[in-house]
């Protein structure tokens, strides 16, 4: 395994990206709400990430045709925005983008409410988000990889919420998708010892039923298997001296 390892200067301009996709995916909140379909998102993220002159960094991606991975409910991730996908009051939507900057790679997710959602459905929403969190505190140097995927194992299962296997967070930088995997189950004290300048995506993807998941035949949206609910969120980070720093937030 071949991680690569991040300069200051490298790590800006992941900073630059990261702060553009956060700023995105928070302007989000007021766009989103019943009756807009999964392509108006994705063209009102297109159209802000061209804002800051940058990529979407989805577009063309092994072929996604999208800017952003925009799914619905019981879709996990990979789900393909389209016209008649239309948003009711009482569903959550992901979306899932990822920006360019002079050759740097953001990547970041967020589960949204449409109008008013369940109880259910809220608790999901927290405790993935959560789960996200409690992860992030666990990057530092000296700590494992399986640090960091146990503590999003253990707090959303001890909601009693199930852990999608099959899909995990991943170093990201000068490419979308770089070494090493980082899994949403594990053991504490296992894996790859965390070192300054790691960057890499953390994102839990977590379900409301089973932890079974299908992916549907146009080869990318990715399903629960017993149509529950499921949420993701997702951060970029960088191990720093002393600790971590999310990159995708806006300030």
């Amino acid at each position: 395994m071949s991680i690569e390892l991040k300069s200051p200067s490298e790590i800006e301009k992941m900073r630059i990206a990261g702060k553009a996709a956060a700023e995105i995916l928070e302007g989000l909140r007021a766009f989103i709400k019943p009756g807009i379909s999964t392509k108006d998102i994705d063209v009102e993220v297109y159209k802000k990430t061209r804002s800051f002159n940058m990529k979407p960094a989805f577009l063309g991606y092994g072929g996604f045709p999208a800017s952003a991975c925009v799914s619905v409910n019981d879709e996990l991730v990979h789900g393909i925005p389209n016209d008649s996908r239309v948003l009711s009051s009482g569903d959550i939507v992901t979306v899932d983008i990822g920006t360019i900057y002079e050759g740097y790679y953001s990547d970041t997710a967020y589960t949204f409410p449409v109008g008013k959602i369940n109880n259910s459905a809220k608790k999901l929403l927290q405790v993935t988000e959560d789960s996200l969190y409690v992860a992030i505190e666990q990057v530092k140097p000296g700590n494992r990889l399986g640090d960091v995927s146990y503590a999003v194992q253990n707090y959303a299962e001890g909601f009693g919420f199930s852990i999608v296997r099959e899909y995990c967070g991943h170093g990201v930088g000068r490419n979308l998708h770089e070494e090493p995997n980082v899994p949403n189950f594990g053991k504490p004290g296992t894996g790859v010892r965390l070192v300054e300048g790691m960057t890499f995506a953390i994102e839990p993807m977590v379900n409301f039923g089973k932890r079974h998941v299908d992916v549907l035949s146009n080869q990318w949206t990715v399903v629960t298997r017993d149509g529950s609910l499921c949420a993701h969120f997702e951060h970029t980070v960088v191990v720093t001296k002393d600790g971590c720093e999310i990159l995708t937030k806006i300030s």
